[in-house]
């Protein structure tokens, strides 16, 4: 038995090749495509890279390299025996192969292999190589190969692009101290970058010191003189990263695959051909309309001018998950770069359509009979009534009629009835958000629970969108009715390959949850579709469609707008679309008139849907609701309807409240009349998107 397995591991041996390292390096380029699998989204990788001898790199920053990575490396066998056993006894238990890998070792999975999935085989193929690589080459060679070729973020490849990108310098000058720094950096590039996370980096940074003094590579004396050296800032623009709005979708596709396990060695210089699910034409119908839609607004995106305009939009395919369009804001690198489409702001009255779906889910049909007065207060805040837009107002309305006209009043009692925490269930498994939201969704929510424990009352508020959400959210969302109440995620990334076409991951979509009834998803369908008519936004040629219209207003005012929607779907693309500030904001058009969901965000939903669908096949939404339930509810008074006496009278029921919202019918921002929907709030904190806060105001209208 062992005579066969020396033959065996003699014929393996003599049988693996060891590519030249001289030809890895053209290998190292990864590209994006769009959905189509040929046009060119962004390349990532080899533009900022500097290849070098040994003796250009100085000798303390080798030496700091050694003592994070392979202590040993001069001495082993070019394989590390312990690191195998790990791997050997994970791969029996099941656990996790990762172990302690040797320099060469890890050159042969970055630079050759191109592969550091966690399995078994893969740990085999690299013990291999390794050995041979050692056994031909020296480890000067070995070394300099392995400096020259690994990934020290920031787009720097090699470690004379890394001098020069942290630190302006050549790597013959680096010190200990600078050499530790991009040593760090070696094992997560990211995750260290003293930019993104300074008391992690600076942590190891001293392990590193302390690692070089144990191996009498650098003095005591010199340890604790030792001080973190000044990095430069990061550059204005991410190497291979477009600059425009495409960015964001580079940006989203590489989080995707993070989250699937590949490194950031393997996406940014590992040779891969990765197909995105984005659509180049729905991609340019999206900027294309926000950029005739805001060309004569206010949208400079100068941090100077933080209430100029800023807008989100997102389409994904109902029956796949598929991201069609991502416009996250106009910058994707650099200075200024900041990607809207993950920004948790208040969704106004674009919330309402849960509500709806709560109350269905309980019988409660989409003809059932609602008080929509106006305004209407509520006994636990008796000085915060709730508006409707202009005060429109209904005595006696179908929830139909009621959200197609965003009747606050109505919404907010509804949710109350129905149950908020029920409402909050019924959003978090549609748009498949986290389970504790919506603490987590940004700090306004912070400051109001959906519960009162005090009074064991609930918070109606979440039926009229005070809690924050974010545009992705929203596609989603609608996207759940869309396809009859299954919810399926969206994503980024539908195939990978390696630089040769062997396929490493394909991805057409799951099958998705069934979260809601098909008969429910289908009457939200049924009660939306006219929003887009009174909105001003229907589609062309009359072609049907379901939506609704959301706007926020600052604290205690009706008419300083914060935030805008406009959502909807037709049965194969479901598209959010937001505007608001960097802060919190009054948002107002040219004309110096508040911007509701059914003016700007409005207009640029219906020119990017107008333009993805034409030429495709009308697609027929619901004739009829199924569910026809009773028409009323045992807790929700009927108000009558108030005469208009100056000041008008409100009337008061007995169950919580919220801040109060308002909402109008629709005329578009550029011209005169009644504007569309908004609502109040009382909060001004600011949930931020990658560290940079965006303020937000309170609940919301539509």
């Amino acid at each position: 038995m062992v005579v066969l397995l020396g033959v065996f591991v003699g014929v393996v041996y003599a049988s693996t090749s060891v590519p030249d390292p001289s030809t890895i390096a053209s290998k190292q380029t990864t590209v994006l495509y769009y959905s189509d699998g040929r046009t060119v989204l962004a390349r990532l990788g080899s533009e900022n890279r500097t290849n070098v001898e040994l003796s250009q790199i100085s000798k303390p920053a080798r030496e700091a390299v050694l003592a994070a990575e392979n202590r040993s490396f001069y001495s082993d066998p070019g394989i590390s025996f312990s690191g195998i056993v790990r791997a050997l006894w994970a791969d029996v238990t099941g656990g996790s192969t990762q172990g302690g890998s040797t320099i060469t070792q890890q050159y042969v999975k970055k630079a050759i292999l191109q592969d550091s999935s966690q399995t078994f085989s893969r740990k085999f193929k690299e013990i291999f190589l390794a050995v041979k690589l050692d056994n031909n080459y020296s480890k000067d060679d070995i070394l300099r190969n392995y400096l020259n070729t690994i990934y020290f973020g920031r787009g720097a490849y090699g470690i004379e692009a890394a001098a020069n990108t942290y630190f302006g310098v050549h790597a013959s000058q680096l010190t200990a101290q600078q050499g530790a720094v991009l040593a760090v950096l070696v094992r997560s590039p990211s995750y260290y970058d003293p930019a993104n996370n300074p008391a992690e980096a600076k942590d190891r940074w001293g392990k590193v010191l302390d690692g070089m003094v144990q191996e009498h590579w650098l003095s005591a004396a010199d340890r604790a003189a030792s001080k973190y050296p000044a990095v430069l800032p990061k550059a204005g623009s991410t190497l291979g990263m477009p600059t425009g709005p495409e960015g964001l979708i580079v940006n989203r596709a590489i989080k995707e695959l993070e989250g699937k396990g590949y490194t950031e060695q393997q996406i940014h210089a590992g040779g891969l051909r990765i197909t995105t699910t984005v659509s180049k034409k729905d991609e340019d119908a999206a900027i294309n309309a926000v950029n005739t839609v805001m060309s004569d607004q206010p949208s400079n995106i100068d941090p100077a001018h933080p209430g100029d305009l800023r807008q989100a939009l997102v389409a994904v395919d109902p029956k796949t998950g598929a991201v069609r369009a991502y416009y996250g804001g106009p910058k994707g690198a650099g200075d200024g770069a900041i990607d809207y489409a993950q920004a948790h702001r208040q969704p106004g009255s674009s919330m309402k359509p849960y509500t709806l779906a709560t109350g269905l889910e309980q019988g409660i049909g989409v003809m059932a009979i609602r008080n929509g007065s106006s305004p209407m207060t509520f006994a636990d805040r008796p000085t915060h009534p709730v508006h409707n837009a202009g005060n429109e107002a209904c005595a006696a309305c179908t929830l139909v009629q009621a959200i197609t006209e965003s009747l606050n009043t109505v919404f907010y009692g509804e949710a109350y009835d129905v149950g908020p925490l029920k409402v909050r269930a019924l959003a978090i498994k549609a748009m498949n958000l986290p389970d504790v939201w919506p603490s987590t969704a940004g700090p306004v929510a912070d400051k109001r629970t959906l519960a009162d424990p005090s009074t064991g009352r609930t918070d109606g508020s979440i039926g009229i969108g005070q809690y924050e959400v974010r545009p992705i959210d929203q596609a989603v969302g609608f996207a759940t009715f869309a396809s009859g109440g299954i919810q399926r995620d969206p994503y980024f990334v539908a195939k990978v390959t390696d630089g040769e076409g062997k396929v490493l991951l394909t991805n057409n979509g799951s099958p998705g949850q069934q979260v809601m009834p098909a008969d429910v998803a289908h009457d939200v369908t049924f009660a939306l579709e006219k929003v887009a008519a009174w909105s001003h936004d229907a589609l062309a040629g009359g072609r049907p469609s379901a939506a609704k219209t959301g706007t926020q207003n600052k604290a205690d005012t009706l008419n300083d707008n914060t935030d805008s929607w406009m959502v909807g779907y037709t049965p194969s693309i479901s598209t959010a679309v937001w505007m608001g500030s960097d802060g919190q904001k009054a948002i107002i058009n040219a004309a110096g008139r508040p911007i509701y969901g059914a003016g700007l965000p409005g207009q640029i939903w219906k020119q990017f849907m107008d333009t993805v669908l034409q030429g495709t096949p009308v697609e027929q939404l619901p004739s009829s609701p199924i569910i026809k339930g009773d028409t009323g509810h045992p807790s929700h008074p009927t108000v009558a309807p108030t005469p208009t006496p100056t000041p008008t009278p409100t009337a008061t029921v007995t169950r919580s409240s919220t801040p109060a919202t308002k909402e109008t019918t629709p005329p578009s921002d550029t011209t005169s009349g009644t504007t569309t929907d908004t609502s109040t709030s009382t909060a001004t904190t600011s949930p931020s998107v990658s560290g940079i806060p965006l303020p937000s105001g309170l609940p919301g209208h539509g």
